[in-house]
């Protein structure tokens, strides 16, 4: 399935996607009906401060960004996904937090018609203290370390497979696995918990849970180089890529078309990529849209980076991909 977008909104591709500039709300619309495999996104978070990258105000934050849950639900197959990170913020003011990220959940479900398949939560343990009057200053609260991740289905039983994300053993597993006797006995808990023999038995790995600790501490990726290199400033919001490095591989397969609706600096199109996945990233900053280019320029001169990344900036499309390589899907 070839898909067309605007060619003013392309900004730059590559084997697997397509980096466009331009309103997601617009660009989601002209999607064809149930090609999206995976939305995976982090929008500007319903900050009291404004930020450069362009965050709403709290009291209209859930509305807005309920226009893009909106405008995604023709694109999403019926086995599609919608995963949004969403950090917490306090009311302005007062050491009470802000319920928008529960109320974002609330509208998505009841007035949108998503199903919540599961909530998560990413603990960045390496986020700094804040905010400062309430964490640092008046010591009353603890630091806010945890964001929520909605992970929406448009219907009961999205695409889904635990399997692909299992993570490594506890030691004490591994020494249970390797003597079962010795650790327990098959029967029913006091919990009504059944423990079978098959308890016992290796399975390449342990179920994650749905509490993911991923430190945010990115300070010398290619991307951080060459931004500084160039002397442009880098995107200040970026996730790390373990965050959707787990839910591309959880709920796709390969050659499936994930989509990041707020890109900023592309993480998501990056990961997407190594996991030979289709994407499509859009972001309505055209600079910030262009310069996130460099995350696959690795091995390109900083000459030839500066020049690709300002006739991005000025209007033209870069093709980032070796010369063997056809882009698979877009026009």
């Amino acid at each position: 399935m070839a898909i067309r977008l605007p060619k003013d909104t392309h900004v730059y591709r590559t084997r697997f996607g397509l980096q466009v500039a331009g309103d997601s709300r617009e660009l989601l619309a002209r999607l064809p009906d149930e090609s999206v495999d995976l939305i995976v996104t982090s929008p500007p978070f319903a900050l009291l401060r404004q930020k450069t990258y362009g965050n709403k105000a709290q009291h209209e934050y859930v509305s807005w960004l309920c226009e893009f849950g909106k405008a995604a639900q023709h694109a999403l197959k019926d086995t599609g996904s919608f995963v949004l990170d969403l950090g917490g913020a306090y009311k302005r003011g007062h050491p009470i937090r802000s319920l928008h990220n529960f109320q974002v959940l609330i509208e998505f479900c009841d007035q949108l018609g998503y199903f919540l398949a599961e909530e998560f939560f990413w603990h960045n343990p390496a986020k700094l203290p804040s905010p400062i009057e309430w964490v640092n200053r008046r010591k009353i609260r603890a630091k806010d370390s945890v964001n929520t991740v909605w992970w929406f289905s448009k219907t009961e039983n999205p695409k889904a497979d635990v399997r692909k994300v299992l993570v490594p053993y506890s030691d004490r597993m591994k020494k249970l696995l390797k003597d079962p006797a010795k650790f327990y006995t098959p029967k029913v808990r006091p919990s009504g918990h059944d423990i079978a023999d098959a308890f016992g038995r290796g399975n390449g790995g342990a179920i994650p849970s749905n509490l993911l600790q991923i430190p945010n501490t990115d300070s010398n990726s290619h991307y951080q180089r060459t931004c500084k290199a160039l002397g442009r400033d880098r995107h200040p919001a970026r996730y790390p890529e373990d965050l959707p490095r787990f839910f591309i591989k959880f709920l796709t397969d390969p050659g499936d078309l994930v989509v990041d609706i707020f890109s900023g600096s592309n993480t998501t199109g990056q990961v997407a990529e190594e996991l030979n996945r289709k994407w499509l990233s859009i972001d309505e900053n055209r600079e910030y849209a262009a310069l996130s280019a460099v995350r696959f320029m690795e091995g390109w001169s900083i000459e030839d980076t500066e020049a690709a990344v300002t006739a991005m900036e000025e209007g033209q499309v870069v093709s980032i991909r070796k010369s063997h390589q056809q882009t698979l899907f877009w026009e």
